[in-house]
């Protein structure tokens, strides 16, 4: 009963917007996910990738947008396949094994679709329940991982262009302004105005800012030596999910040369592929536009207010991650590592 009432807190906090950093949503999901496995009596395999899979759909169902949920939900289910199969092995080599005749085991592990996740271990629990801590561990040291890179990619008296207020990005700068000087200069993000958060942050951190509009951006473009920015999620073909007006900076970018570096975490990281770039375009309330005060001009006008948009990967230089710098052409491998292939649709 505690359990449930803990996934429907969670459902109707994604329900709400109540959480709108992936960071959060992440190792909240992690947190909930380890409980969910630790809270199950069986010890089988199928039986935890059953459950994990009937909450996983729930959440993400409560906010379709918010990919990382998903993306957590695939990783502890990997973790649960990863730790049955490294034990189904290790049964298999304690059984002596004959020309003439293949055991059992072997057989189930030729293919993953064909591995029978009914046995029943009663060490493999705490297996999983480890693996998960290990991954909550990772999201929440993930940030320190990306900062400690600064120094290898931001090199003294660079111009550097950004926009919003990416935790993730500001702390990268941060550590870099250590032992550097460079100039930053951040692009207002409007309606949300969410580029005068970030412009505050690093100027008290010592860095030299400069806060322009974002009709300037073009124009300020042929000064800049990197553009640095942040994402809510990455594709499977390395384009990104990010705020509205990283297109506009990264397609300026583009037509000057200028690289482009996005710092995420590779918890981002998802198995969707953009065949319809519509479905990531999130539109929000207008008020940030107009005001509902505004009565008569609200009438005469539709207002869309997009808050996400969809960057092509063409449009990416690089992509520096928590465990190291991975161009965009790379990303699709890496879902390989982090994910099994069943599980890519939850």
């Amino acid at each position: 009963m505690v359990l449930d009432n803990q996934v429907d807190l969670l459902i109707s906090k994604l329900k709400r917007r109540q959480i709108v950093n992936s960071a959060q949503a992440a190792i909240q999901t992690a947190y909930l996910m380890r409980k969910v496995i630790a809270a199950t009596k069986s010890h089988q395999a199928d039986k935890l990738i059953d459950t994990v899979k009937e909450i996983g759909k729930r959440l993400v169902l409560a906010q379709p947008m918010e990919l990382v949920v998903g993306n957590i939900i695939r990783r502890v289910l990997h973790i649960i396949r990863e730790e049955y199969t490294t034990i189904m092995r290790q049964e298999q080599n304690k059984i002596p094994q004959f020309p003439s005749s293949s055991s059992t085991m072997f057989n189930l592990l030729e293919t993953s679709d064909d591995i029978d996740y009914s046995n029943t271990f009663y060490d493999f629990k705490q297996l999983v329940i480890d693996g998960i801590k290990d991954l909550i561990d990772e999201l929440e040291t993930q940030q320190q991982n990306i900062a400690n890179q600064a120094l290898e990619h931001i090199h003294s008296n660079e111009i550097i262009m950004t926009l919003n207020n990416s935790e993730t990005v500001q702390n990268y700068l941060k550590q870099a302004a250590k032992t550097r000087t460079f100039q930053v200069i951040v692009a207002d993000t409007s309606p949300t105005h969410e580029g005068q958060v970030m412009a505050k942050a690093l100027a008290s951190a010592g860095i030299e800012v400069t806060l322009i509009p974002d009709s300037a951006i073009f124009a300020v473009m042929s000064r800049v030596n990197k553009v640095i920015l942040g994402s809510h999620t990455v594709t499977a073909n390395g384009g990104l999910i990010a705020c509205t007006g990283s297109r506009i900076i990264a397609t300026a970018a583009k037509y000057h040369s200028t690289p482009v570096v996005v710092c995420i975490g590779l918890y981002k990281l998802s198995p969707k592929y953009p065949f319809d770039i519509e479905e990531y375009n999130l539109c929000v309330s207008p008020d940030q536009v107009y005001t509902y005060d505004e009565g008569d001009i609200l009438e005469k006008v539709d207002i869309i207010n997009p808050y996400y948009e969809y960057v092509p990967p063409e449009l990416v230089s690089l992509f520096i991650t928590n465990v190291g710098p991975q161009p965009p052409t790379y990303m699709y491998r890496l879902l390989n590592e982090f994910y099994s292939k069943e599980d890519f649709e939850i």
